[in-house]
């Protein structure tokens, strides 16, 4: 029984990187149509940001996990406004050649600068040890992710979902057109809205520092997993985002736990599941069906 708990813990943590990079890839989605690869490399930057600003600056975890988010959202809305509006209007195919070169200069800048070894993040002093939870013992940090990611994914949907802002910018996100026919300027949140995205790839890459090794490639490891739970949840839809990030962490970690002589098998749930789902209901668990034409 502890055995099952502790792996369905690892689930959630897990679950929640998913979730946070889920959510911002499906509410950019949502509002610019652009399949933006460059999503794992932002989150790579946040993890690599926290750890440049420890080892050079002095700068703290705590401190990181503001700053990182902040500065790589402004950097994503400048990247928007740059590049990417220009090429909203085009196949989407253009924007994701747009957004994977992107990956690879990003990827190859820091290797650069950094090689190619994982570097190591001190996980701060107040989260050291771990909790005990009675029938097994649980990494207060994992703990702190898993309690810090729920807050945040409820505080994300009380602002879409009870602020006027939120509505808008929710609106605009699952069904742009509709928005757009009721006088709603879209294009002013095409921005901020990218760059909210960002920061919250930014942000998973900091929580992810002092768990995970900190290296200029751990984005790419993660950004193919990312899609197929934002496929599953459906393209767009905030709720089965962070529902299916979640759930597919939970999937994984009970497929490595209790699959471990099937590595294949364990290694590739995720997809199986993908393609059940879109086997079953293409437009994913909550995504919006067409109407046929």
């Amino acid at each position: 029984m502890s055995g099952f708990l502790q792996n369905t813990f690892n689930g959630l943590v897990s679950g929640a990187f998913y979730a946070l990079l889920a959510l911002g890839l499906a509410v950019i989605f949502g509002m610019l149509r652009v399949v933006n690869f460059a999503h794992g490399a932002f989150y790579m930057l946040g993890a690599f940001g926290a750890y440049v600003l420890l080892a050079e600056a002095g700068v703290p975890f705590w401190a990181a996990l503001v700053i990182m988010p902040l500065a790589l959202g402004l950097l994503g809305m400048v990247l928007e406004r740059a590049v990417i509006h220009r090429l909203t209007r085009l196949d989407p195919l253009y924007n994701f050649l747009l957004t994977f070169g992107l990956t690879l200069i990003l990827q190859d800048l820091v290797k650069s600068r950094y090689g190619t070894q994982s570097s190591p993040y001190h996980t701060p002093d107040e989260l050291s040890g771990s909790v005990d939870f009675g029938l097994f013992d649980f990494p207060t940090y994992r703990v702190f992710i898993l309690a810090f990611t729920v807050l945040l994914c409820v505080a994300v949907w009380w602002v879409l979902g009870r602020t006027r802002v939120g509505m808008v910018v929710r609106a605009a996100t699952e069904r742009p057109e509709l928005t757009r026919a009721f006088g709603i300027d879209v294009g002013k949140w095409v921005t901020p809205v990218f760059g909210f995205g960002i920061a919250l790839a930014g942000l998973a890459g900091v929580l992810a520092a002092p768990m995970r090794a900190v290296n200029p490639l751990m984005g790419a490891d993660l950004i193919i997993v990312v899609f197929a739970v934002v496929v599953i949840g459906g393209l767009g839809s905030i709720f089965g985002s962070v529902a299916a990030g979640f759930g597919i962490g939970l999937i994984q970690a009970w497929g490595e736990a209790y699959l471990s002589d099937f590595p294949i098998v364990s290694q590739t749930v995720v997809f199986v599941v993908m393609a059940v789902v879109l086997l079953w209901r293409p437009a994913g668990l909550f995504g919006r069906e067409e109407a046929p034409a």
